[in-house]
C-alpha cells in the first residue's frame, strides 16, 4: 500500500519512504507481525518470505488554524493490492482518529474537520490499516504514521512579569542598566519568524534606551535630576517576525523612580533672622526655631545646628528636631532686660552624610546670623539671698527680733515691697514679719530642748501689683539657755559586799544634761554638803564627767543593816551653773571571794537553794499541771455514768450500791436495814424493789437475843429464791448487798461512845489477852495507866 502526501512528490522521495516503511526480515519460531511481515489469519504454516508490496510511507502535515468551509485535506493511504475495484477496505486508528482525522474507508484520502491550535497539541500518532473486504483480512500489516501541524503567526509576544516598577540612583552615568524586560512568543520559534522578538522603546525617549535584542533598559542621558524630574514612564514593546511589517506585538510599561543622593547642600532661606524672647522665659525652655532648606530627602537632607560665635553663645544652645530637620534654640541662663537687651547668634546647619562624588558642588553647610531680642517683664521682687538662716535663744519673750529679709524690685520702676508669711504650715505661726521692713520677731516662748529648729517661707511682693510674689525660705535656729539641770545618767543598783575593804570602789556614775553641750558638757559631783560626814561611804569626782562610789569601812552586814542611802549632788558648768541633788541606794549582800553577789536579804532562801529564778518557774509551772491533771481526773470519774437500760433488748447485769450515809440508824428512808437488823421480822415485810415502801422504821432497841438467833446465810437464799419467783421484779437482774458484820465482837465495844467520863472507869488490862494484833495497844494503854497510877 502507498501513503501519498501534497508534500511527497519526488519520485526519489517515494521510492525511499517504501523501503524504509516495507523492508524488513521476519525471524524463524516468531508469531509477531512486524512491517516486513505477512501471517495467515487461518493458522496455515507461517511462510517468511520478501513482500513484493508493502506500504508507503511518509510524514503528513496540516496547518493550524484552517478556517475553510470544507474538511482540510491531509493525505491519501494507498496499497498495492488495491485494483481499484472497492474490494480493499481503510481503517484509521489513533490519536484523533473518528474526530479530528476521518478517513474514505475506499479511497483511503485523510481529512481534518476541525481547526487545530498548535500551541495546543503539535502532532497526532495514528495508526493505518487495508483489510479486505470480503474476508476481513488484513491486506498488509499495521503501520503508525504521524501527523504535525504546522506552525502559523497567531501569538503575539506577552511580557508576564510587567507592569514593571524599578528605581535607579539620580546623577548616573548614560547608559547605566536600569533593567531587562523579557518578551516571550507561544508561537513554533523552530519554524520561521514566528517567535522571533525585536524589542523597541515607544515612551521614554529620550531619557532612556532598550537593547533590541536582550530587552535591557538603560539612561540614555547623563545626570538625571531628581530634584528636576522624579518619576518616568517607560513604554517598551516587543514585535515577532523579527520586526517585519505583519508581525505581531505586546507592550509593557516601566516605571522607573530616580532615588536621592546628597547632591544638594542646605541653604538658610535668609542671612538675617530676627526673634524675640521675653526675659521671663525658663532656663531650659524652647525660645525659637530655625531651619535650613535641603533640596535633598531621606538621611541626605539630614543636618545638624550649632552656635559658632556671637555674644549669645554662653546664654542659648541650640538642638536639631530630626523629624522637622529644624533647629531648637533653648535659654540656658536667666535673662535680664535691665542688664542686656539683645544677643547676636551666628548659627550654622551642616549635613551629617556627605557623598564626596559631589563635593564640587560647594560646601554642604550654610551659615546666618539671629538677633535676639529680650522682652520687657514685670518681675516679682527679688530678695538678697536665696536663702537666710537666723538664731534667737530660747526663753526669749515674745516680739523678740530673730532676723531681717530684704528684696528689692528688679524692675526700673523699683517698685516698694511688701513682706508676709506663708502660713502653710504650724512652724509659720510661731513668727511674726513687719510688712515694710522685713524684720522677723517671735510670737511664741521657744524651748530648744523641744523644738532646736523652725523652717518657716517668707514672701515678698510688690505694692503696685500683689499677683507678682516670691518666696524665700527661711530657717531659725533656737540657742540653748541653761535652764535644765543635771541628772543622773539612770537608775543606779549599787550593791557592796559584807566582806569588802576601805577604799573600794562599788560604782562609776554619770550624768546627763538636756542643755547642749556649752551648757552642760562639765559635771562635777559631790555629796550633800549640809549632811554630817557619811562614816560609810565618800564620793572621788573623777573630773571626767563621771564620779566613783568609795567605802569606808571594812565590813558591813546584812543583819545589822542591809541599805543604805546616799545623796549626791550634781552641778553642770553653764552659765549660771545649775545643779541637783539624787540619791543612790546600796544594798549589802553577801559575795564570794571573787566579787560575785551570792545573796541578798530577801533572796536569801533562794540563793542558798542554789536555784535561779529560771528553774523556780519551771517547778511551779510543773506543779501547777500536775494538780490541773489531778483535778480533771477526779472531774470526770465524778460525771462519768452508764445507763441502766441502753434498750429492750440490751439487758445486763445492774449493779446497785447504795453509798448514802444518811443522818444515822434513824435515817431510813435512803435504805431499809431493817433485814439486817431483823431478818426474821421481815419476812412479813414483802414488797417490790423498785418501790418505795411504805413501813415504818423498826425501834433501834432490839433484843440481842433475836439478832444472835438468825441464820443471815439462810436468810439471803431466801430472799434469792423470792427474787427469782416473784414476777413483779423489774425485767433485769439486781444484784442485792447486805452490809452484815456478822455477831458482836467477844471483846465488846471499844467506842469511846460507851466509854467511861473518866479515866479510873475503864480497865485496859484486858488488850494484851486479845493477841499479838493488839499488841501496839495495849503498850499503849499500859504507859497511860501507869503514867496515871504514878
Amino acid at each position: 500500500m502507498r501513503i501519498t502526501s501534497t508534500s511527497c512528490i519526488c519520485p526519489v522521495l517515494v521510492c525511499l519512504c517504501f523501503v524504509q516503511r516495507c523492508y524488513g526480515a521476519a525471524h524463524h519460531g516468531s508469531i509477531k507481525v512486524t512491517r516486513n511481515q505477512t501471517k495467515h489469519i487461518e493458522g496455515e504454516t507461517e511462510v517468511h518470505h520478501r513482500p513484493k508490496r508493502g506500504w508507503v510511507w511518509n510524514q503528513f502535515f496540516v496547518l493550524e488554524e484552517h478556517m475553510g468551509p470544507d474538511p482540510q485535506y491531509v493525505g491519501k493511504l494507498h496499497s498495492n493490492s488495491d485494483k481499484g475495484d472497492g474490494s480493499v477496505k481503510y481503517i484509521l486508528t489513533g490519536e484523533g482518529a473518528g474526530t479530528i482525522f476521518i478517513i474514505d474507508d475506499t479511497t483511503g484520502d485523510i481529512h481534518s474537520t476541525k481547526s487545530l491550535d498548535r500551541e495546543q497539541k503539535t502532532h497526532y500518532v495514528l495508526h493505518a490499516q487495508a483489510i479486505d473486504r470480503r474476508t476481513n483480512k488484513p491486506l498488509e500489516p499495521e503501520s503508525e504514521f504521524i501527523i504535525k501541524v504546522q506552525d502559523i503567526n497567531d501569538n503575539a509576544p506577552k511580557f508576564t512579569d510587567g507592569p514593571y516598577i524599578v528605581t535607579v540612583p539620580e546623577m548616573s552615568e548614560m547608559g547605566t542598566s536600569v533593567l531587562q524586560v523579557t518578551a516571550t512568543d507561544a508561537d513554533d520559534p523552530t519554524y520561521g519568524n514566528s517567535a522571533r522578538v525585536v524589542y523597541s522603546i515607544l515612551q521614554g525617549q529620550p531619557y532612556f534606551s532598550v537593547d533590541p535584542k536582550t530587552g535591557v533598559i538603560r539612561t540614555a542621558l547623563h545626570n538625571m535630576d531628581r530634584e528636576a524630574r522624579e518619576h518616568y514612564s517607560v513604554v517598551i514593546q516587543a514585535k515577532d517576525m523579527a520586526g517585519q511589517v505583519g508581525g505581531l506585538s505586546g507592550s509593557t510599561t516601566v516605571n522607573i523612580t530616580l532615588t536621592d543622593v546628597n547632591d544638594n547642600p542646605p541653604r538658610f532661606p535668609q542671612k538675617h533672622y530676627q526673634l524675640y524672647v521675653p526675659e521671663s522665659a525658663q532656663v531650659g525652655s524652647a525660645v525659637g526655631k530655625i531651619k535650613a532648606n535641603d533640596a535633598d530627602t531621606g538621611s541626605n537632607a539630614d543636618m545638624k545646628y550649632t552656635i559658632i560665635n556671637g555674644d549669645g553663645s554662653g546664654v542659648f544652645s541650640i538642638s536639631t528636631d530630626k523629624e522637622t530637620r529644624e533647629g531648637i534654640l533653648s535659654l540656658k541662663k536667666p535673662l535680664n532686660y535691665e542688664k542686656k537687651k539683645s544677643y547676636t547668634l551666628n548659627i550654622e546647619g551642616a549635613n551629617t552624610h556627605l557623598d564626596f562624588r559631589f563635593s564640587h558642588l560647594g560646601p554642604f553647610k550654610d551659615v546666618t546670623m539671629l538677633k535676639v531680642i529680650v522682652g520687657d517683664v514685670d518681675e516679682p521682687p527679688l530678695f538678697t539671698m536665696p536663702s537666710y538662716v537666723m538664731e534667737v535663744y530660747e526663753n526669749a519673750k515674745i516680739g523678740t527680733p530673730v532676723g531681717t529679709v530684704t528684696a528689692h524690685d528688679p524692675d526700673a520702676a523699683n517698685s516698694l515691697v511688701r513682706y508676709f508669711i506663708d502660713h502653710n504650715t504650724e512652724e509659720d505661726r510661731y513668727f511674726t514679719i513687719d510688712a515694710s521692713t522685713g524684720t522677723i520677731k517671735t510670737a511664741k516662748i521657744f524651748d530648744r530642748e523641744e523644738t532646736p529648729w523652725y523652717n518657716i517661707t517668707v514672701a515678698a511682693s510688690e505694692i503696685d501689683n500683689p499677683g507678682l510674689v516670691s518666696h524665700v525660705p527661711v530657717g531659725v535656729r533656737i540657742l540653748d539657755v541653761n535652764d535644765n539641770p543635771p541628772e543622773l545618767a539612770r537608775d543606779y543598783d549599787v550593791v557592796v559586799c559584807e566582806n569588802t575593804k576601805p577604799g573600794q570602789v562599788i560604782q562609776t556614775i554619770s550624768a546627763t544634761d538636756k542643755d547642749s553641750s556649752a551648757n552642760g558638757a562639765r559635771f562635777h559631783f559631790s555629796l550633800d554638803e549640809g549632811l554630817s560626814l557619811n562614816p560609810n561611804f565618800t564620793l572621788r569626782n573623777n573630773e571626767d564627767n563621771t564620779a566613783s562610789i568609795l567605802t569606808r569601812r571594812r565590813r558591813y552586814s546584812r543583819t545589822t543593816q542591809d541599805i543604805y542611802y546616799l545623796p549626791v549632788l550634781i552641778s553642770d558648768g553653764g552659765v549660771p551653773p545649775l545643779s541637783s541633788s539624787s540619791t543612790l541606794t546600796i544594798r549589802v549582800c553577801a559575795c564570794e571571794r571573787d566579787g560575785r553577789v551570792r545573796t541578798c536579804h530577801a533572796e536569801a532562801f533562794l540563793s542558798s537553794a542554789g536555784l535561779s529564778t529560771g528553774a523556780l518557774i519551771a517547778i511551779l509551772l510543773c506543779v501547777v499541771i500536775l494538780l490541773a491533771i489531778v483535778v480533771l481526773f477526779i472531774t470526770l470519774r465524778r460525771s462519768k455514768k452508764e445507763p441502766l437500760i441502753i434498750s429492750e433488748e440490751d439487758v445486763r447485769e445492774n449493779v446497785v450500791t447504795y453509798d448514802d450515809e444518811g443522818g444515822g440508824e434513824e435515817d431510813t428512808e435512803a435504805f431499809d436495814i431493817t433485814a439486817l437488823r431483823n431478818p426474821s421480822a421481815a419476812e412479813e415485810l414483802k414488797y417490790r424493789r423498785d418501790v418505795r415502801p411504805e413501813v415504818k422504821p423498826l425501834s433501834r432497841h432490839h433484843p440481842s437475843s433475836s439478832l444472835d438467833s438468825i441464820d443471815v446465810q439462810e436468810f439471803i437464799k431466801q430472799r434469792l429464791a423470792e427474787a427469782d419467783l416473784d414476777p413483779s421484779v423489774p425485767p433485769y437482774d439486781s444484784l442485792q448487798t447486805y452490809a452484815y458484820e456478822g455477831h458482836r465482837s467477844e471483846a465488846g465495844s471499844i467506842s469511846s461512845l460507851d466509854s467511861a467520863t473518866t479515866h479510873s472507869d475503864q480497865d485496859y488490862n484486858y488488850l494484851g489477852d486479845w493477841g499479838p494484833e493488839f499488841k501496839k495497844l495495849a503498850e499503849l494503854y499500859g504507859e497511860i495507866e501507869s503514867e496515871r497510877t504514878t
